[in-house]
């Protein structure tokens, strides 16, 4: 592989969810991050509105068969950009991740690039925008830290957290795959990798049946 290596992963477990701690080695993080600004100059990041018209706090893009898409006609995949383009192809690496982490599953039909500046938040939510929720979701974390967090198939109730760090790998799957799940905060101190202060989140998925 080109540009770095996919390490032995050290495994966690936090409420069902797999975490990978170190997938991606420094060079593989750096030449991931340049395979996302490409993808970002043919998709440019959106700061999402809910149905309600609320902006979330962070900006997104995709990459892909299919881009998740929020506004006011609610949550859905989407297959073009607005402007009608398609979405860029998924980054080599990140597929390259995809496959060491759950080689059994499908190939991913869309990368989610979440941009988290310091004050950015995702509130606890679960991922069922997709059509088979038996596939996993597969989390790649990219700059500073983040305090994520893992609470229950049912909203409320309690919760617990960890801090995901650069290279790390968060893995949905099986009785995971459905749990409310979120970033409370970014941990500042690390910005070498994007060279700006903030945290790159690209979340692997299958959209259709």
């Amino acid at each position: 592989m080109t540009g770095g290596k996919i390490l032995g992963e050290e495994t966690e477990h936090l409420r069902g969810v797999r975490l990978l701690r170190g997938t991606l080695d420094r060079a593989a993080q750096e030449a991931l991050v340049e395979a996302v600004r490409v993808v970002i100059r043919s998709a440019p990041l959106v700061r999402p509105v809910t149905r309600r018209g609320q902006a979330l706090s962070v900006r997104m893009t995709a990459a892909g068969a299919f881009g998740w898409v929020s506004d006011r006609r609610g949550y859905r995949y989407e297959p073009c950009q607005a402007d009608g383009r398609p979405w860029p192809p998924i980054p080599a690496l990140a597929r390259a991740v995809w496959d060491r982490a759950v080689p059994e599953a499908r190939a991913p039909e869309c990368c989610l690039v979440n941009w988290y500046d310091a004050s950015a938040r995702m509130g606890l939510h679960q991922d069922r925008d997709e059509a088979d929720l038996a596939q996993p979701v597969v989390s790649i974390s990219l700059g500073e830290a983040a305090r994520f967090r893992v609470g229950n198939l049912a909203r409320g109730g309690p919760t617990e957290s960890t801090v995901l760090r650069s290279g790390d790998v968060a893995v949905l799957e099986g009785p995971s795959r459905m749990l409310h799940h979120g970033v409370d905060r970014i941990v500042p101190g690390d910005a070498d990798l994007l060279g700006v202060p903030g945290r790159i989140n690209l979340t692997l998925r299958v959209v259709t049946a």
